[in-house]
């Protein structure tokens, strides 16, 4: 992503989630750009202060970049259930921050702790169970190899804390191009 790209897609994010948290459709989502009409994974997050308000997303799609971007930013303000009881408000809308992580395509890796810290984000299955963490969690948390994969098992996933070293499960790496900006300098 050029900073063009970027500020285009922020842009993007920031008219959907005004749109959501005041109840109404967002304005449609185009480009004529390629990068921007790509079909590839995204995760919108917002926060608050540097506290998380909601961050959701998809790792692959069918639908071009410009949409889902719109899509995830409407549904990580409204629909994320770890904040169901406590939406965002319209009161804090100008006192958000707006990240966005546009995807690599997901690598199954068979070592685990041959992870990146910092560079590569985890995506960690076993059976219906899933979790994953953003590269940007190791980086914002301090955690070593061990601590990003146990913690995404234990807290993301709701596996056992070793269960990424089992055969059972399947661990699965990418990389992500972050950008953000304040909400109100979008």
């Amino acid at each position: 992503m050029d900073k063009e790209h970027e500020r285009i897609l922020l842009t993007i994010a920031r008219g959907a989630v005004g749109a959501a948290v005041k109840g109404q459709r967002p304005q449609e989502a185009t480009s004529d750009e390629q990068e921007l009409l790509s079909a590839c994974g995204c995760f919108v997050t917002l926060k608050n202060k540097g506290r998380l308000r909601g961050c959701i997303g998809q790792f692959i799609s069918d639908k071009p970049l410009i949409e889902l971007v719109s899509e995830m930013a409407v549904a990580s303000a409204t629909k994320d259930p770890r904040f169901g009881a406590d939406p965002i408000t319209l009161a804090e809308l100008d006192s958000l921050d707006v990240e966005i992580s546009v995807l690599s395509p997901l690598k199954k890796t068979e070592d685990p702790l041959s992870l990146r810290l910092g560079i590569d984000g985890i995506y960690i299955t076993c059976g219906a169970m899933s979790g994953c963490f953003l590269p940007q969690v190791a980086t914002e948390t301090g955690w070593n190899e061990r601590e990003f994969l146990t913690n995404c098992c234990v807290h993301k996933a709701g596996l056992s804390a070793n269960a990424w070293e089992k055969g059972d499960t399947e661990v699965y790496l990418f990389t992500a191009d972050v950008f953000g900006a304040p909400f109100a300098d979008v």
